[in-house]
């Protein structure tokens, strides 16, 4: 989108400029930013899809944000984006209360469990993809189908 484009060079000028890459809440609030102005001029069309954003921050550690196009952006410990998001939010809500210091395996159970669970679907490994960024591997990487399968095993062996 020409937003997410629009930011690419203002994280660079951002760097550029004092030295560090811009953290994942100053993205967030500029995209949120942009996409609230588009509302406000008569000509310009809003955006119309939800962005969530993962990074990692040096003073934070690992964050997650949700930005809408209306212009509203806030972090989350967990969120989804979609049809079925109020239902999904409310499941995640519930197993993070009951178990809010979870491991990086646990997180990605849960989430995948969410997904099931709202759409009473049980994934194969092509058929999902998964991106992490954690305090211990502070870049951005995506599951291989390899490590899905295994995260999909250990949840079937759970249940």
């Amino acid at each position: 989108s020409s937003g997410i484009n629009a930011e690419y060079g203002e994280s660079s000028d951002f760097k550029y400029h004092y030295g560090y890459e811009m953290p994942p809440d100053m993205i967030s609030k500029r995209l949120a930013d942009i996409g609230q102005s588009y509302t406000q001029i008569a000509h310009m069309r809003p955006l119309g899809c939800c962005l969530i954003m993962i990074g990692w921050d040096e003073e934070k550690g690992a964050q997650l944000y949700r930005v809408d196009p209306a212009g509203f952006y806030c972090g989350f410990r967990a969120c989804s984006a979609g049809t079925k998001q109020i239902e999904s939010n409310n499941y995640l809500e519930k197993k993070i209360k009951k178990n809010s210091m979870m491991n990086e395996s646990e997180v990605i159970q849960t989430a995948i469990a969410a997904l099931s669970h709202v759409l009473a679907v049980d994934f194969k490994p092509s058929e999902i993809e998964i991106a992490v960024v954690s305090d211990s591997n502070p870049t951005f990487r995506k599951l291989t189908e390899t490590e899905i399968d295994e995260q999909l095993n250990i949840l079937s062996e759970r249940d």
